[in-house]
């Protein structure tokens, strides 16, 4: 019966709303990855609109733009200063800024939304943005841990709604795993899939499954790296206890303190990286990755993951990890996670 009604749905938006050609994308959230997601869109040609709660915020978020494409043009007009100051401009020109979603919406083909992973939030984003985008407009997050049927639920466009999840640098990184759901039509999948192939990525399809494809092997890698940090034994405290256990004493508090302070763990964060680089192929270790991404982000992914899948030891919460969270020490972009960064 559900294969059926989805079929039935599929079908209606096929003969209504065709394989839609994108040229007005908006963007809301102007962070790391709605910048990039903005830059990629810019330099391909496309008419964007990059959204956001403020003007410093969307200042900052040109600014990041501005960075990553004068790195580019370095590369590609290393002997021509002028073509590559040419080049910037000529795409940032492309990016609008706006504070007002509401309106930015009303002129889109699609809006790709890269804000917090909380799916209330983005639920009342969507929910308001339906009822003002035109309706052709394809909706699709960037998500990585929450489920798109949850998050489209929100809205009366269910088989134009899916996931376009980028990946970190989104300028460099070549994959973005494309997400439908039972109601997501195939013109929606064709035409998601086709903007990628435009912004020169490679896509991938994915059902709405926990993490999609890369996140659901890659999390649990990254916290099964943290369990073995964490594990370990300190011997220091009983040794005398196994030694003579007629002559067990209550242990000090000052030695325990000293004691659980330089547990070594199963293997070094630092050896595990490396091994995971050198013995795996990894470009970066899963502690260097996870400061990267950000410790709040792995933290998110996780508990998500639990949520959706509570009996699964894979998607096991981690003490340190979310001690580290709770402290700020969120990764690179705080300056200190599991490495300090300078």
């Amino acid at each position: 019966m559900a294969f059926a009604a989805s079929q039935i749905v599929r079908g209606f938006s096929s003969s209504a709303v065709r394989n839609v050609v994108i040229k007005n994308v908006t963007i809301i959230g102007g962070g790391q990855m709605g910048a990039g997601i903005a830059q990629v869109a810019a330099s391909t040609g496309h008419s964007v609109t990059l959204v956001d709660t403020s003007d410093d915020i969307l200042k900052k978020s040109i600014k990041l733009i501005e960075g990553s494409l004068k790195r580019v043009a370095k590369k590609k007009f290393s002997d021509k200063p002028e073509a590559g100051e040419e080049f910037i401009k000529k795409i940032v020109q492309k990016v609008s800024t706006s504070t007002d979603a509401e309106s930015a919406v009303q002129g889109s083909d699609l809006v790709v939304e890269a804000i917090v992973e909380n799916l209330k939030i983005k639920q009342d984003l969507f929910s308001r943005l339906d009822k003002l985008a035109p309706s052709h407009t394809i909706f699709a997050s960037n998500t990585s841990s929450l489920s798109i049927c949850d998050i489209a639920s929100s809205t009366n466009r269910q088989d134009r709604f899916g996931g376009l999840h980028f990946f970190n640098p989104v300028a460099m990184m070549k994959l973005v795993e494309v997400i439908g759901t039972p109601a997501t039509s195939q013109d929606t999948l064709d035409s998601l899939l086709d903007f990628s192939k435009v912004l020169g990525k490679t896509p991938v399809s994915c059902k709405d499954t926990s993490g999609f494809i890369v996140n659901r092997l890659l999390v649990p890698c990254m916290m099964e790296a943290i369990r073995l940090y964490e594990r370990g034994v300190c011997t220091c405290c009983f040794y005398s206890s196994f030694k003579h256990p007629s002559s067990f004493s209550p242990i000090p508090l000052t030695l325990l303190i000293f004691c659980f302070s330089n547990l070594s763990g199963d293997a070094s964060k630092e050896d595990i990286d490396i091994g995971m680089k050198l013995g795996a192929g990894y470009p970066m270790g899963p502690f260097e990755l996870a400061d990267y991404v950000g410790l709040d982000i792995v933290k998110a992914v996780i508990e998500a993951f639990k949520t959706k899948d509570p009996k699964n030891p894979l998607f096991d919460s981690s003490d340190l990890l979310n001690k580290l969270v709770a402290e700020g020490k969120l990764g690179i972009k705080t300056g200190e996670g599991f490495y300090k960064h300078k």
